[in-house]
């Protein structure tokens, strides 16, 4: 559907350069929710902007269902740009024209019948919960349903591809919710690709099934969301993963489990079906091991089920290296070091 070759995007100012996009290689297939992270600064809009050549890249090529569309004349990128909605972090709308006259404005311009145009705006309205604001103006809208103006304006045109720049980032956490749902929504209903880039990692988390983390213009790290959430290999990429899944208590807690005679902490992932079998209780009684849960949590994550607890295990020695050694067979097993509980 979508596909990087080897781009990349360096801009100048003066003396100074700086190399937005760095040699990026990436697919996207027809019908992902495909979300692109990164902190600020790592070249997610550049890349994004690449897409419908708002930004050409210096070298390497975009190519879209099989087209090199830096190779389209002016009139055949104008087409194809119909077919890209875009959504906005802060919403981007006319203030003086009514909701219904914002969405159907792509519209008017691709000169559209006003009857026709006045249908599909209906359409679109009722789709976002909104079909009783079409008289309305954007500054008598809430943020989320500003948001919602803008991603039925951005389907106007019947897009293939919907790119989402930081939607949901001046939302409150309901409202994103609520946006979120209605993106996965619009991706089911229409079949659109979704193209979202973030620098929340549960925004991921919640709708995309595929991500690709960007660090300094380049892509570190990319993968379904299941194994990146439950297998981060990157530093950058367990930074975000953190930030949501918090799989270490506080350094004060850990403290005070050290000074309770606390000595080895071991993080066990369980992933699947793995999660509802009694793994922990059946393997330590087995070998006249106890075991406590410090810290950890059993969720869901792309309808899967994942843990990640954090354990330790007291006991004869010889007796904990055999539970770990048949835990390690079922399960993934680590121990958890001073440095990464936070305690150097």
């Amino acid at each position: 559907m979508i596909e990087f070759k080897n781009v990349s995007k360096t801009f100048r100012s003066g003396q100074k350069k700086v190399e937005a996009v760095k040699n990026v290689s990436l697919s996207i297939d027809q019908g992902d929710i495909f979300g692109i992270i990164g902190f600020s600064g790592a070249g997610k809009s550049t890349l994004l902007r690449l897409v419908n050549m708002l930004e050409r890249p210096d070298s390497g090529a975009v190519h879209i269902q099989g087209i090199d569309i830096q190779k389209l004349s002016a009139k055949e990128l104008r087409k194809r740009r119909q077919r890209i909605g875009m959504i906005f972090q802060n919403f981007n709308l006319f203030n003086a024209r009514t909701v219904a006259g914002n969405v159907g404005y792509p519209l008017k311009l691709a000169g559209i019948p006003k009857k026709e145009r006045e249908k599909k705006v209906t359409e679109l309205l009722q789709f976002v919960g909104l079909a009783d604001k079409a008289k309305d103006f954007p500054d008598q809208l809430s943020g989320g349903q500003k948001q919602r103006v803008g991603i039925a304006r951005a389907l106007a045109t019947s897009p293939d591809i919907l790119i989402c720049d930081e939607a949901t980032s001046a939302l409150d956490p309901d409202t994103t919710a609520d946006i979120l749902k209605l993106l996965k929504q619009v991706n089911q209903d229409f079949g659109v690709t979704i193209l979202l880039i973030t620098h929340e990692m549960h925004v991921i988390q919640s709708i995309c099934n595929k991500v690709a983390v960007m660090e300094a213009g380049e892509v570190i790290e990319t993968g379904n969301v299941f194994n990146t959430f439950t297998n981060p290999q990157h530093v950058t990429t367990q930074k975000f993963i953190r930030s949501v899944q918090q799989d270490l208590p506080s350094k004060s807690i850990l403290e005070k489990w050290k000074a309770n005679g606390g000595k080895k902490l071991y993080r066990i992932i369980f992933q699947g079906d793995i999660t509802n079998q009694p793994i922990l209780s059946t393997t330590t009684r087995k070998h006249h091991v106890d075991f406590n849960i410090v810290y950890g949590s059993v969720r869901e994550l792309q309808e899967r089920l994942f843990g990640n607890l954090l354990i330790s295990f007291t006991g004869d020695d010889s007796h904990i290296k055999q539970v770990l050694k048949e835990l390690k067979t079922i399960v993934k097993i680590e121990e958890v070091d001073d440095y990464e509980s936070g305690l150097v």
